[in-house]
């Protein structure tokens, strides 16, 4: 039967884990990709809900020889990348935006059965009682849009090295243009506090620390705190946070949303068309799902 494995957070563990398929070149066409790569599939922190969706691919495609590996997204990136170096195959669940889709030539496995969904977004979602106790902040949260492209750039800049503060001031710098239409119309505050939750996905990762300069620019207090996925709703819907910008719907957090429903604000969708699914480089000869059977 499939199963999970849990704990291999760290880099190095994973990296032992993976030792095994260091001879299986993605080329060789004497064994199976389950073979190849020794049936895992290489996941991140076991709340997340890609890793729940993924959990659900096992069951409805029947792949009950293969295993997920839970870890982090930075033992799973480190894994990929020593992977990707030696044309070795490697399967991982993975999302977009993220800044390992411009550095790895990557390509999803089509989902013939949908379990993944289609197209998700990424939701602004706040503490009952913000509007009326922080309504400048609430304003330019529910303003918050950016895209793609704009995120990549703070992702990018964030693997290369620059601390994630550093990397969001400068990205708020050169778009001051965009940070206006965010702030329009709202007041600056005092040293009023607030704090942003958030995990500790790439991409959420950018968009808290850029929405958090923005907020400090404004004139607010603001901490930034970083936990996994059920916590971060938990905190929102018992108001110990007032905001977080990683709320991804509606799959990917469906379980968090409607456990929560009615003790949390939907206030805004920061990006659309963002994507979840199982991953794999595209000099692997495989395009499904369905092709893990074989």
């Amino acid at each position: 039967m499939w199963k999970k494995i849990i704990g291999l957070a760290s880099v190095a563990a994973l990296s032992l884990s993976l030792a095994a398929c260091g001879s299986d070149k993605a080329s060789s066409d004497k064994s199976s990709v389950g073979d190849s790569v020794h049936y895992k599939i290489i996941g991140i922190d076991p709340g997340a809900g890609i890793m729940q969706a993924t959990d659900k691919a096992l069951k409805d495609y029947k792949l009950d020889d293969w295993q997920v590996i839970s870890g982090s997204s930075a033992a799973m990136t480190a894994a990929l990348k020593k992977a990707y170096d030696k044309k070795d195959p490697i399967i991982i669940t993975g999302w977009n935006p993220h800044w390992m889709f411009a550095k790895y030539d990557l390509k999803y496995l089509k989902d013939p059965k949908g379990v993944y969904g289609s197209a998700e977004e990424i939701h602004t979602i706040a503490r009952k009682g913000l509007k009326e106790d922080l309504p400048e902040a609430y304003k330019i949260l529910s303003n918050f849009k950016w895209n793609e492209d704009d995120m990549g750039k703070v992702m990018l800049d964030i693997q290369e090295g620059t601390k994630p503060e550093d990397a969001a001031a400068k990205w708020v710098k050169n778009n001051s243009d965009k940070v206006a239409k965010w702030t329009e119309g709202t007041k600056k505050v005092n040293g009023k506090k607030i704090k942003l939750v958030y995990v500790a996905w790439d991409s959420e990762i950018a968009s808290t620390n850029v929405i958090g300069k923005v907020l400090e620019k404004q004139g607010y207090k603001v901490s930034l705190t970083q936990v996994e996925a059920g916590p971060m709703w938990t905190a929102i819907a018992d108001g110990s946070a007032d905001a977080s910008l990683s709320a991804w719907l509606p799959l990917t957090h469906k379980t968090y949303a409607d456990k929560f429903n009615g003790k949390f604000e939907d206030i805004g969708t920061s990006i659309t068309g963002v994507k979840i699914g199982l991953v794999v480089p595209k000099y692997m000869k495989i395009d499904s799902i369905e092709d893990l059977k074989k």
